[in-house]
């Protein structure tokens, strides 16, 4: 299964809103959602401190200015595997 990476950090609303938008895409299309706190990991803190949220879908990063649903919607639709029902 394929894994979206998400960074974030605690108190972050438009981390809330992009988790939220995830778990929408999540019912239809297989993957596995890995969230990733920069406050845990200095390589992460010093590269998106003022990007996050930042969602990384294969070697795609979309960061805070590219987290919407049209464009999050494209990018999995593009990259991960719909949902066998």
């Amino acid at each position: 299964m394929d894994k979206v990476y998400f960074y974030t950090k605690e108190n972050c609303s438009l981390c809330d809103d992009a988790e939220t938008l995830l778990g929408m895409f999540q019912q239809d299309y297989e993957f596995k959602i890995e969230k990733r706190d920069i406050y845990t990991n200095d390589d992460w803190l010093e590269k998106y401190h003022l990007l996050i949220p930042v969602i990384t879908i294969k070697d795609i990063e979309l960061d805070c200015e590219h987290v919407d649903y049209g464009t999050l919607q494209r990018t999995i639709e593009d990259n991960l595997p719909i949902r066998k029902r």
